[in-house]
C-alpha cells in the first residue's frame, strides 16, 4: 500500500512539472504573440506616417517628419523583438507546394515574335499622287498578328535608304491587311522609302527590308526675284499689294540720297513693310513692271508631261495662268504676245473668261472654276486647262514648242496659291486622248 502511494505521488509530481512547463511555454508564446501584434500595429502607424510625409509639399514638414520616423524606427518594438525560430530536421513547415502553379505555367501559350514581312516591289505602283504597297508574310506564320505598321519618307536618292537622311520617317499604324495605299501625296522629291513590320498583342517584329519607289512629278517654286513689285510672293502663295512698288521706289530714292533726309524715318511710307521676297532663281532676269503683274515658275519645261494646279480668288479683278518662253518682256502681259499662252479671267467692268495667245482671245462658255489644273505635254505640243475639281476640259492649245517654257501667272487686285509636285491624273490623260480633235482645241484664236 505504501509502495502504491509513493508511485502515485511521483506520477502526480511529474504531471505537475509538465503542466508547469506547458504553462510557461504557453505564456511565452502568448507574450510573443502579443509583442508581434504590437510590432505590427507600430509598423502600420510608421507606414502611415511615411506615406503622409511623402505626400507633403513643404520641405520643413518633411525634415521634421524624417526625424520622427527615425526615432520611431529606433524605438519600434518590431526592431527590438527577438523571435525564436522553429527548427526541425526536414524544415517541412517552410516548404511550399507549387505543383498547381507549375501545371498552369506549362499550359500557357506564349505569342512568338512576328516574322519579318517582305514588300513585293513588283506589285507596288505609283499613280495619281498615290502609292499602293503590297507585302507578304512567310508561310506558316502563326504569331497572332494583330496589325501592321508602315513607315515612309521622301528622298532624292535612289537605292537603299541612307543612314543619315534629312527627312524623318512618317508612321501609319493600325493597318489590318497586307496592302495599303497612301493617297493625296505631294511628290516634291524624286523617291520615297518604305518599310513595314508586323505586330501582335504582345510585341512587334523587325522592319522589312526598305523598298525605294520613284515618284515622278513636276515640282517648282515661284521666282520672287523677277516678279512684279506689287506682288507679294511667299512660298507658293501670291497676293497683289498696291503699296509694294511705292515702298520700293522710296527705298531706291533714299538709297541714292534723293529722299527727304535720306532717312526711312522721314518717309511717308515708313510704317509699311516691303513684301518678303525669295532670292531669284534665274540671274539676269528683269523684274516685271508697269501693268505686267506677272510671276514665273523657276523650273523650265523641256520635255515630258507636266501638271500643276492653281487656286485663285474669284473676286480678283484679273487673273491669268499659263506658260511662256523665258523671252517674255518685262512690260509684256500674258497672252498678248506670241511667246505666251494662258487662260485669262477679267472681273473689271465686264466679266470675261477667255483663252489668250498672240493678242487674240476666245471667250470660253464655261463656268469659272475655283481651281484650275494645267497639263503641258512638251513633245506632243499641247497645253490643256481643266477644272481641277471635276476634271472638265476648259481649253487646249496646240503648238510646237521651240524652246523651254515656264509656268506663268498674273494677278491684279487679288491672290492665288500654286500646287506643285502633282502627277498627271489618269482621267486627265484619258480626257486628253478623247478631246484631242474637238472644236475646243485650237491654235487659232478669234
Amino acid at each position: 500500500m505504501i509502495l502504491l502511494y509513493s508511485r502515485y505521488i511521483r506520477f502526480w509530481n511529474c504531471v505537475q512539472k509538465q503542466l508547469t512547463v506547458d504553462k510557461i511555454t504557453a505564456n511565452k508564446w502568448l507574450n510573443q504573440l502579443t509583442a508581434c501584434t504590437k510590432a505590427l500595429e507600430s509598423s502600420e502607424e510608421l507606414l502611415e506616417t511615411a506615406n503622409h510625409t511623402l505626400s507633403a509639399s513643404e520641405t520643413d514638414g518633411f525634415s521634421q517628419a524624417a526625424k520622427q520616423i527615425k526615432d520611431s524606427v529606433t524605438m519600434a518594438p518590431a526592431f527590438r523583438l527577438s523571435l525564436k525560430a522553429k527548427v526541425t530536421d526536414n524544415m517541412s513547415h517552410l516548404m511550399v507546394d507549387f505543383t498547381q502553379e507549375r501545371r498552369l505555367l506549362q499550359n500557357l501559350h506564349f505569342l512568338p515574335v512576328p516574322s519579318t514581312p517582305e514588300i513585293i516591289a513588283s506589285e507596288c505602283f505609283v499613280a495619281n499622287n498615290s502609292v499602293s504597297l503590297v507585302w507578304s508574310m512567310p508561310d506558316g506564320e502563326d504569331s497572332g498578328i494583330q496589325h501592321y505598321i508602315l513607315e515612309h519618307r521622301k528622298t532624292n536618292f535612289p537605292g537603299p535608304p541612307r543612314t543619315k537622311e534629312e527627312q524623318p520617317w512618317m508612321v501609319v499604324e493600325g493597318i489590318q491587311d497586307t496592302e495599303y495605299t497612301l493617297t493625296s501625296q505631294r511628290f516634291d522629291m524624286k523617291y520615297m522609302n518604305f518599310r513595314v513590320k508586323a505586330c501582335n498583342k504582345a510585341v512587334s517584329g523587325d522592319f522589312s527590308e526598305p523598298v525605294t519607289l520613284e515618284t515622278p512629278a513636276f515640282s517648282f517654286r515661284l521666282d520672287a526675284g523677277s516678279s512684279h513689285q506689287n506682288l507679294r510672293v511667299e512660298e507658293s502663295n501670291v497676293e497683289w499689294d498696291a503699296t509694294g512698288g511705292k515702298v520700293q521706289d522710296i527705298k531706291n530714292r533714299e538709297k541714292d540720297g534723293r529722299g527727304r533726309g535720306a532717312s526711312p524715318c522721314n518717309s511717308p511710307a515708313r510704317c509699311v513693310q516691303s513684301p518678303k521676297r525669295m532670292p531669284s532663281a534665274r540671274v539676269g532676269r528683269d523684274r516685271f513692271t508697269a501693268e505686267s503683274y506677272t510671276v514665273l515658275g523657276d523650273t523650265p519645261i523641256d520635255g515630258g508631261d507636266c501638271y500643276w494646279e492653281v487656286r485663285f480668288d474669284k473676286d480678283s479683278k484679273a487673273f491669268a495662268v499659263g506658260v511662256t518662253y523665258r523671252s517674255l518682256g518685262k512690260f509684256d502681259q500674258l497672252g498678248k504676245t506670241s511667246v505666251s499662252w494662258c487662260l485669262h479671267l477679267n472681273n473689271w467692268l465686264q466679266v470675261t473668261f477667255a483663252a489668250k495667245h498672240g493678242n487674240k482671245a476666245r471667250i470660253l462658255d464655261v463656268a469659272v472654276p475655283n481651281r484650275i489644273g494645267v497639263h503641258c505635254s512638251y513633245e506632243e505640243g499641247f497645253l490643256s486647262f481643266y477644272n481641277a475639281t471635276n476634271k472638265q476640259l476648259l481649253h487646249t492649245f496646240r503648238m510646237k514648242f521651240t524652246q523651254p517654257v515656264l509656268p506663268a501667272f498674273m494677278v491684279w487686285c487679288g491672290s492665288f496659291s500654286v500646287y506643285t509636285g502633282l502627277q498627271v491624273p489618269s482621267c486627265v490623260k484619258s480626257l486628253q486622248k478623247r478631246n484631242s480633235a474637238t472644236s475646243s482645241s485650237s491654235t487659232s484664236l478669234t
